[in-house]
């Protein structure tokens, strides 16, 4: 069964708040990024493979073969009294290698890019129908300066926020590192893990045209 494509006459405009320090007004989102289904299983899936392609998977260790030294017979096989040993390097013995020796592996799962625009839509979408989606004015810092930027966020009671900006800022970032549950990306950093962690996610009015043309690519 073919599914119909959309028409442009049937794509609403939807609208959210912009905090600003001289007066707040509403902005226009997409709704075909901000008003798709909250898809439980697709999200789960997306964060499933971003965090399992975040493991290093560089664990090596060596076994029997692969220690130093451990090429003589220790002693005879049979007079001794003791239990018979081929090499030094024996995984019983002090200084052998490992019995079951970890190996570097790809702990990686795919998704398609369809599937991952799709569960970051829907993500999208569930903070706006939340009120957890704010849009504000990038902040203008002359240099790195922890006060002006707290300020800020206190003015629009923010606290555990995620502030997402067109490009990243230097002065912004430097100015909310010290800042607990504040964390400032660029687009380009956007994954399902960053999106789901924080009480609120500001996007800057840049930001958020940048997001929708990306997804909408």
């Amino acid at each position: 069964m073919v599914q119909k494509l959309k028409s442009n006459h049937q794509l609403k405009i939807m609208k959210i708040e912009l905090l600003s320090n001289t007066k707040n007004k509403d902005i226009s989102i997409s709704n075909e990024v901000f008003s798709k289904e909250f898809n439980e299983s697709l999200i789960h899936q997306a964060v499933v493979s971003f965090l399992s392609s975040s493991r290093q998977g560089s664990a090596k260790q060596k076994n029997r073969s692969e220690v130093r030294g451990g090429g003589k017979k220790p002693y005879r096989q049979k007079g001794t009294g003791r239990a018979r040993a081929g090499t030094i390097r024996s995984p019983l013995w002090r200084g052998g290698g490992v019995t079951f020796a970890s190996r570097p592996r790809d702990f990686s799962k795919k998704i398609n890019k369809k599937m991952y625009r799709a569960a970051i839509k829907s993500i999208f979408s569930e903070l706006v129908r939340q009120n957890r989606l704010v849009a504000i004015e990038k902040p203008v810092l002359k240099k790195p300066k922890t006060k002006e930027i707290a300020n800020f966020l206190n003015e629009f009671s923010l606290s555990k926020v995620l502030i997402i900006t067109d490009e990243l800022d230097m002065n912004l970032y430097l100015s909310a590192r010290n800042i607990p549950n504040v964390d400032v990306i660029s687009v380009r950093e956007i994954n399902p893990v960053n999106l789901l962690k924080p009480q609120k996610v500001a996007v800057t009015s840049e930001a958020l045209k940048q997001i929708e043309e990306w997804i909408n690519a």
